[in-house]
């Protein structure tokens, strides 16, 4: 059986690797000249950036899944599990650096508020509890409304308080700002304020607690360079520099893709890894489409968008760990700028990375290089990026020589790249901007998020982001291993 996966990120190169290992022949079309999506590397210089995503949680599934193709992962990479984590600066200066050690860490907790020191016992134990629950809804397909009557996620709804928003939460636990802040930033991950998002997503802290996060030496996208090798191994082939124009149908069948070059291509089962609302408006004439019309996508809820700034430094600075983040002194307004006002933040929280604290082969010798990334609006906001791309880059800056007390580095920066919303839409294909796609409200989720069995069209999948689980390279693996197991079960194999 002939499969054609759309897109060389973490969600085709999983099933493609889990598929090719049961026979099928996998064919990955990818778009740009090298592997992973925003999942890749930017290499000047002699310096190297994650494009996207920088933290690497959860191991284990990624672990399962090349164990599935009688593989290991650590043939492929070599991986290190930060101390500290990351570490918190708030507007106050003070400072919070989550830790291995939970004794040290309750210490530091207590430092800023010491009533709040239990807090975190509380807290671990309540989200262990919830964990239980979430990770079996978070690792099956959701192919009607029926499935949300499974075991799974009737388990679930004791621990879900789906009325209760993620800060609203966290309050049971602790009583300081700062130290619900610590606990509720990681809404990131998903691009929703923590005002907003939904207390099952407490969970999220509590995965960096339990299982660590770790750095991938020579970045993140050196796992998707693994999936690239080990899905080649397994007899998979990738076409880099080859773009899909068109997904090919028959009333409600795909049939194979259309390239841009004109070329047309067979396949039984077409998979879609490529950005879920650029995928519909782009592979798919509106009047083919029923669920997901233009009309209707401009109607769904997105993430926000981020403004990503890439600096080659020519020295280092030893006050940063290798993850950062800066939090404004007006946390909810910052939050309120980007979802409801949907204008650019003046004063806005971001995150440094600063990899070389780790992992010298990012940067030449001595050097250093910095990834900044602030979270902004989407593009159904009305900012013209063309003149507020160097204002913006300018106000960064200001903001690196402030918070992050780098006060000499714009002398020192020898590269340097800028990603915009509008930079992500047309580079990258990321609908409307939205870093991490679809939103994570209750409506946008499990079968009433688009399904890895795509409901249009027969032997037409989705994988990536935009289908359950979600946002998060973890689950976009998931993501993969799901559609594999469907076309799996399809063709009768277990």
């Amino acid at each position: 059986m002939s499969i054609g996966i759309i897109g060389a990120g973490p969600g085709g190169l999983s099933a493609g690797m889990l598929l090719a290992n049961q026979g099928f022949d996998v064919d990955i079309y990818e778009r740009m000249d090298k592997i992973g999506s925003r999942n890749s590397c930017i290499e000047e210089d002699g310096y190297r950036f994650d494009v996207g995503p920088t933290f690497f949680m959860m191991p284990f599934i990624l672990e399962e899944i090349f164990s599935e193709c009688d593989k290991n992962l650590h043939d492929y990479v070599e991986m290190t599990e930060l101390d500290p984590y990351y570490q918190l600066v708030f507007a106050d200066g003070q400072k919070l650096k989550p830790q291995k050690d939970f004794t040290d860490f309750k210490d530091s907790i207590a430092g800023l508020c010491s009533e709040d020191r239990d807090g975190f016992d509380t807290y671990m134990a309540d989200n262990q509890k919830k964990m239980d629950k979430v990770l079996p809804v978070l690792q099956r397909d959701y192919g009607s409304h029926l499935s949300l009557l499974s075991k799974e996620v009737l388990s679930l709804i004791s621990v879900l308080r789906p009325t209760t928003s993620l800060w609203d939460d966290l309050k049971k636990h602790f009583s300081d700002d700062r130290v619900k802040v610590a606990f509720t930033f990681q809404s990131k991950y998903l691009g929703m304020s923590p005002f907003n998002c939904p207390s099952m997503f407490t969970i999220l802290p509590y995965i960096e607690y339990n299982w660590g996060i770790h750095h991938v030496t020579g970045g993140l996208c050196n796992l998707s360079k693994a999936m690239a090798t080990a899905f080649e191994e397994l007899g998979g082939k990738i076409h880099l520099e080859t773009e899909v124009e068109q997904i090919l149908t028959d009333k409600r069948q795909a049939k194979g893709i259309k390239l841009k070059d004109g070329t047309e291509i067979e396949h039984d089962e077409v998979i879609i890894n490529s950005d879920f609302a650029w995928s519909m408006k782009n592979l798919l004439p509106n009047e083919k489409r029923k669920k997901y019309t233009d009309e209707k996508l401009d109607k769904k809820r997105y993430s926000c968008s981020t403004f990503m700034l890439y600096l080659g430094i020519d020295k280092k600075y030893e006050n940063l760990e290798h993850h950062n983040i800066f939090i404004t002194e007006d946390y909810k307004e910052n939050f309120r700028e980007i979802e409801s006002q949907k204008t650019l933040p003046k004063d806005p929280s971001f995150y440094l990375a600063n990899p070389i604290k780790t992992d010298p082969s990012m940067a030449p010798e001595g050097h250093s290089a910095i990834y900044v990334l602030v979270p902004i609006p989407n593009l159904k906001a009305d900012i013209d990026w063309d003149k507020q791309k160097q204002p913006y880059r300018d106000l960064t800056i200001k903001l690196l020589k402030e918070r992050a007390e780098l006060k000499d580095i714009e002398e020192h920066i020898q590269y340097e790249k800028i990603i915009t919303p509008k930079d992500w839409k047309q580079e990258h294909n990321v609908g409307y901007g939205a870093t991490f796609n679809l939103a994570h409200n209750l409506k946008q989720m499990l079968s009433l998020r688009p399904r890895n069995k795509f409901e249009e069209y027969k032997s037409m999948w989705l994988v990536g982001g935009g289908t359950n689980p979600g946002s998060g390279l973890p689950t976009i693996y998931e993501s993969g291993r799901i559609t594999a197991n469907l076309i799996k079960n399809k063709y009768g194999q277990r």
